[in-house]
């Protein structure tokens, strides 16, 4: 496959709706099918020929670096440290830059679970990829085939691939479901501290230069303990 070879994975969260199941653990250590929540994002990106990637720590920081170093698997692994203070989603890709290159990478949660239909959605995404007329190439999911998403959706589709945030009081039929390729400039000149990536992708949407591709599957938000159990039950039936 020809795309990203590095990844940064976004788990520095406090995963707080999770609890009970992160008092004594980070979200991305929670098991799902017997399998730690990081361990499914880790192992699909290197299925999809990811080499390198770069994983934030903030809450049980020292948990999640014995985790990954017992890790025996690709990807190799590369820790960009935020205990001093947690920096959200597009704060953590830009302290991360200097461990990142300077061409596109992947960008992925790891509070999504998803079965691929016949093809490796990461596979898609990368396919749809041109840094020629794109900054952002995001992996959707139509709201009827997802769980655990906004039942409103997130996004439009348009027939070239370009996307468009919804407006207030729209109902959108696509949601984001957590991984994207980027590139280093769309957070570069990002504040300092904490920041989503939200409002710079809606900024970029203006511009055309976000695009977007809804591989076939079923997408699963695993953001609290009934979602656990639900995206186990799913795996299981699979």
């Amino acid at each position: 496959m020809s795309g990203p070879k590095t990844a940064m994975v976004l788990a520095a969260g406090l995963g707080t709706r999770m609890r009970p199941l992160t008092n004594d653990r980070p979200k991305a250590l929670v098991e799902v099918g017997g399998k730690a929540l990081m361990d499914h994002m880790l192992d699909r990106l290197a299925a999809a020929g990811v080499e390198t990637a770069v994983v934030n720590v903030h809450y049980f920081a020292d948990l999640m670096e014995a985790h990954l170093k017992g890790r025996a698997t690709a990807p190799r692994i590369v820790v960009s440290d935020e205990r001093a203070q947690a920096l959200e989603t597009g704060g953590g890709v830009k302290h991360a830059l200097p461990m990142l290159p300077d061409e596109a990478f992947f960008v992925a949660n790891i509070d999504a679970i998803w079965l691929d239909g016949e093809a490796a959605a990461i596979e898609q995404v990368a396919a749809l990829w041109d840094p020629a007329k794109m900054d952002v190439c995001l992996m959707l999911a139509p709201t009827e085939t997802s769980l655990g998403f906004h039942d409103t959706g997130d996004v439009f589709l348009e027939e070239d691939g370009r996307v468009r945030f919804k407006q207030p009081g729209e109902i959108a039929p696509f949601v984001y479901v957590g991984l994207h390729i980027c590139k280093p400039s769309v957070v570069r000149d990002g504040p300092a501290g904490p920041f989503s990536l939200l409002p710079l992708w809606k900024a970029l949407a203006q511009t055309g230069r976000i695009y977007g591709v809804s591989p076939p599957g079923l997408w699963m938000h695993v953001g609290d303990p009934g979602a656990r159990d639900l995206a186990e039950a799913k795996l299981a039936a699979s």
